[in-house]
């Protein structure tokens, strides 16, 4: 590729490759605890070095260091080193871990440390800085396949669709029944305690009436927002796990919309609050509205030591110190496993025929809680059923509440939410910074096993985060208004424009990293909105962005029909300040992905590149990326193409 970084020179300097089982790794940091793994480096003779110390520990641990020795390296002004490890050596009887690397260059009067900014990139300074991450994970850890390639579409179930089938309204509720002009209820002010028994009526019998509007998104799984018997409209406050909630059409309705959503191919993925319960439920009963004994009630509850009590029955530990959800004690074996267990909660609607779980809060579900889990699931499943965690940062060496947490390295999930990629792709669409974003992807392929990454859960919204939509035209994210004026706030014409086509670069960049993307419900079709409850608002049917929606429809249609999009490599092949290309490769196709947020065009030449999304205009002799847009290519057999940037206008 022609597009050049435009770095420092220093970044340079030293040039790091790292081998698994013999083949160059391609960026990646984690490998299959087996076999043998090989790190080589270039280092220029004006650094007058004298010797090379490799030092390497697990996590937690002290450091071995290794002398290496510097040898004439065919470059003509660089010396070369190496080292070789084997991996289950290196591992032990965990038969997994997390290291960390790094070397030291001694020089005659002074020792330099090497840091990364990605993981790939090598310098040395004089101060100490990032060393490299080495996940070594499980040999027998795998993710299941079948998800692979596909599109996620996020259903906040009762603002989706107001189905026909029967649906039993729970007492005390409401049911607001403008669902076109109908605004969420909301607090005065952020943390202002609310209700939440105002419902739209959206219900699972909706779901199966827009199926096909979902196929028609190429859609193959839905991610449900909580199904079982709650008080409030997000149901994030569980009564009954046991129960699916009757204003969502109960048992029936979820039966029906399995039937079918596998009947057109699509999987099913349930939100698992697992760490709480609502106050007002079976297992804490609060209100006294159920015939169970509550812990709340008496210390006789066969729950009363599924929570953690003080002096009192008021003094009791809740998620994020709100009172209407208290939450679970996992250490109480009993409580754990009727999660966990083979016959428990996990388990039971994977029988009723549910595709796997997406875990609410996974920071706070303990290790042995997801170990068993894992261990349930996919026995249940044969090794279908998905995993997926809601983590906000990178999960390869995640701390949470002081520990560090082992989330990939085999025994635990099989993917997570990437907010890490959600922030560098809003970043870059405001301040236009392709390196920043070309740092975070290139880390974020180096972080994670493969299984893992072919399961990333891409999102560009979700129900804790403004719409995107708002949040590129309105980059303040609602800063400054009062919750009155989020509620009736819609962009202006101006800013929807320029939010519109900032939009649809980030959709391609969820669509073809690795992974699959996640719509949230109505991204695509231009729905605005804050934070919570303002990016809850019901979907618009029939006042759909048409243009926004067909755009959504082509790129789904060239994702899921393109191979490497499910398990090809990752690399990005060139950058410059406001723009870059990447390669998506297997053993069927190459895939370049480019995006172009400067003010110039870039062609490709034509008869090297057919051009798959969007339907761009074909100059003579070259494809043309135009200013402000991102594109999706395939390389021609035999060819080797590069991007140029045109110096001219138009």
């Amino acid at each position: 590729m022609q597009i050049k970084a435009e770095m420092p020179l220093e970044q340079f300097d030293c040039r790091q490759e790292v081998f698994y089982a013999g083949r160059p790794a391609g960026g990646h940091g984690a490998f299959r605890a087996k076999g043998k793994w090989k790190v080589r480096l270039s280092i220029p003779r004006s650094l007058g070095a004298r010797e090379i110390i490799f030092a390497i520990h697990r996590d937690g641990e002290g450091a071995t260091e290794t002398h290496l020795p510097l040898l004439p390296s065919e470059d003509y002004g660089y010396d070369r080193t190496s080292i070789e490890l084997d991996l289950k050596a290196l591992c032990g009887d965990c038969g997994c871990g997390l290291f960390y690397y790094e070397f030291f260059l001694v020089r005659a009067k002074e020792t330099l440390f090497s840091t990364t900014e990605d993981q790939i990139s090598l310098s040395f300074s004089r101060e100490r800085g990032n060393s490299y991450r080495l996940l070594l994970y499980e040999t027998t850890y795998d993710t299941p396949h079948r998800f692979y390639g596909g599109v996620m579409y996020h259903i906040f179930l009762d603002r989706f669709c107001r189905g026909k089938g029967k649906a039993t309204l729970h007492e005390g509720a409401t049911l607001d029944e403008d669902w076109e002009h109908g605004i969420p209820e909301y607090p005065d002010k952020p943390g202002d305690e609310l209700a939440n028994n105002r419902f739209f009526g959206g219900n699972l019998w909706g779901v199966i009436e827009k199926l096909d509007y979902l196929a028609s998104l190429s859609v193959t799984t839905l991610y449900l927002s909580p199904i079982f018997d709650a008080v409030s409209n997000h149901r994030y406050d569980t009564g009954d796990y046991e129960v699916v909630d009757s204003l969502l059409g109960g048992d029936e309705a979820f039966a029906a919309l399995l039937c079918e959503a596998h009947k057109r191919g699509m999987k099913v993925i349930l939100d698992g609050v697992f760490n709480h319960t609502g106050d007002d439920s079976r297992y804490f009963n609060k209100k006294g509205n159920y015939p169970d004994l509550g812990a709340y009630q008496s210390e006789r509850s066969p729950y009363r030591q599924w929570y953690r009590f003080g002096k009192t029955n008021d003094d009791y530990e809740c998620w994020w110190n709100i009172p209407i959800l208290p939450r679970l004690c996992h250490d109480n074996p009993d409580c754990r496993h009727y999660f966990t267990g083979k016959e428990g909660i996990a388990a039971r609607w994977l029988r009723f025929g549910a595709d796997g779980w997406r875990l609410d809060v996974a920071d706070e579900l303990s290790d042995e809680f997801l170990d068993e889990l894992r261990a349930t699931v996919k026995d249940v499943t044969g090794g279908q059923g998905l995993i997926l965690g809601e983590v906000w940062e990178n999960a390869a060496d995640k701390i949470s509440y002081g520990k560090r947490r082992r989330y990939l390295q085999g025994k635990q999930l099989d993917s997570v939410m990437n907010y890490p990629l959600r922030a560098a792709i809003l970043d870059l669409l405001r301040s236009k910074n392709a390196h920043a974003f070309c740092k975070l992807a290139r880390d974020l392929y180096a972080s994670y096993p493969t299984p893992s990454l072919h399961t990333l859960m891409n999102l560009l919204s979700t129900h804790d985060t403004p719409r995107i939509l708002t949040l590129l035209g309105d980059e303040s994210g609602g800063d400054g208004l009062t919750n009155a004026q989020k509620a009736v706030s819609k962009l202006s014409p101006e800013a929807k424009k320029k939010a519109l086509e900032l939009l649809k670069i980030g959709a391609v960049l969820q669509f073809t990293f690795c992974g699959f993307p996640s719509i949230y419900y109505g991204d695509e079709a231009g729905m605005e909105g804050y934070g919570d409850p303002f990016c809850r608002f019901p979907y618009p049917w029939g006042r759909e962005d048409e243009d926004l929606l067909a755009f959504y429809r082509e790129l789904g249609k060239v994702r899921t029909s393109h191979t490497a999009f499910a398990d090809g490599d990752f690399m990005i092949l060139s950058e410059r300040d406001d723009a870059f290309f990447f390669r998506r490769k297997n053993k069927q196709e190459e895939l370049l992905v480019g995006v172009n947020l400067g003010v110039c065009p870039i062609d490709l030449p034509a008869g090297q590149y057919k051009q798959l999304f969007p339907k761009l205009q074909k100059t003579a002799p070259a494809l043309l990326l135009s200013p402000l847009t991102a594109g999706i290519f395939q390389k021609q057999d035999g060819t080797d193409g590069s991007p140029k940037k045109r110096t001219g206008k138009g």
